[in-house]
């Protein structure tokens, strides 16, 4: 029978034991994720603080642009800090995920989206979308006179009257839809189409307004920048109004909005705690509850009530999947407009 003394340095041992892997632990959940973040700050940091104070566990938002920290996670490789990529639009998830720099994500955390806002291939996932509109300005345009298709805007008839983003990432994946939608002859057909009439800007937020001051009819956007303003100021939304092409036609296009966790994450589990919680109830709450007017994707989640409901959209179906923005910039570059 063991001594008296033998028994407790064994209960010591055990002791000491036990509060260094607690401490490890401590530490690991003390040091958090990083996540590079191109989804608007706002709407990140309501998920952010949300899942902290849900889980406590802490995160690092690195903010940048689709484009700009999709090549860096490429570039950075297996040794990028990043635990998790979070876009506005899903090319840039496309870029990272054929690179193969995504881990697969847990059936439970797919299960909580529908098959029409993720891949496939379950790497990554939709965590919110926006629909493709034609913003005009009443006082330039009647409902009569507007275009029948996002295609109609590369007819002569159009020179001059319309507004659009080319050098952004949501404009590109509009283009990259189209691409999907209509092939390569017909998408650069239309770019050059765009060269002659489109009246360029930069940012979907100045195409808004220079539609809402008259300086050209009509432009192409997101619908949520009309929201946003007019739940502020509505300074520069008031004269406009918001129209959607539907009938599954390239101009009713919903972007996805992607989340993915990075396979060299240090932090797995936090990393894929992080994403189950944006997609789940929690997390699409925000959508429905803030101020960021994008759609939820969550299954049995509801939108923000002042949005026409995301099932009355008709969008075309599109494998977000495929989006190919390299192929896109090609094109554009060969129109001109880039």
């Amino acid at each position: 029978m063991a001594s008296l003394s033998s028994r407790l340095g064994n209960m010591a041992l055990a002791a000491v034991t036990v509060a260094v892997l607690f401490g490890a632990k401590a530490a690991q959940a003390d040091d958090g994720i990083v996540v590079y973040n191109a989804q608007h700050e706002n709407l990140t940091q309501a998920w952010v603080d949300g899942f902290t104070q849900a889980t406590g566990i802490k995160v690092t938002l690195r903010n940048g642009s689709d484009s700009e920290l999709g090549n860096q996670i490429v570039q950075e490789g297996k040794a990028s800090p990043a635990d998790v990529f979070l876009t506005e639009n899903s090319p840039a998830m496309t870029l990272v995920d054929n690179a193969g720099l995504f881990a697969p994500l847990p059936a439970a955390t797919l299960a909580q989206v529908a098959p029409a806002y993720r891949p496939v291939h379950g790497k990554w996932i939709g965590i919110a979308a926006r629909s493709t509109v034609f913003v005009y300005n009443k006082d330039k345009l009647k409902p009569a006179d507007l275009p029948k298709s996002l295609l109609d805007l590369a007819a002569p008839k159009w020179q001059g009257r319309w507004a659009a983003s080319p050098s952004g990432a949501d404009f590109q994946a509009i283009v990259s839809a189209m691409l999907a939608l209509k092939g390569e002859a017909a998408t650069l057909a239309w770019l050059k189409g765009m060269k002659a009439n489109a009246v360029v800007y930069k940012g979907n937020s100045t195409v808004l307004k220079a539609v809402n001051a008259g300086q050209v009819e009509g432009g192409v956007i997101y619908h949520y920048y009309s929201f946003v303003d007019q739940s502020k100021t509505g300074e520069n939304s008031k004269n406009t109004v918001l129209y959607y092409f539907k009938h599954k036609d390239p101009g009713a296009f919903v972007s996805l909005s992607g989340a993915g966790v990075l396979a060299s994450s240090k932090h797995p589990q936090q990393a894929q705690a992080f994403v189950k919680w944006i997609t789940g109830g929690e997390g699409q709450t925000v959508l429905r509850t803030g101020n960021a007017f994008e759609y939820a994707v969550g299954r049995g989640a509801a939108s923000n009530p002042k949005l026409m409901p995301l099932s009355e959209l008709d969008a075309p179906r599109v494998d977000a999947a495929k989006l190919n923005g390299k192929k896109v910039i090609d094109l554009m570059m060969q129109a001109g407009l880039l």
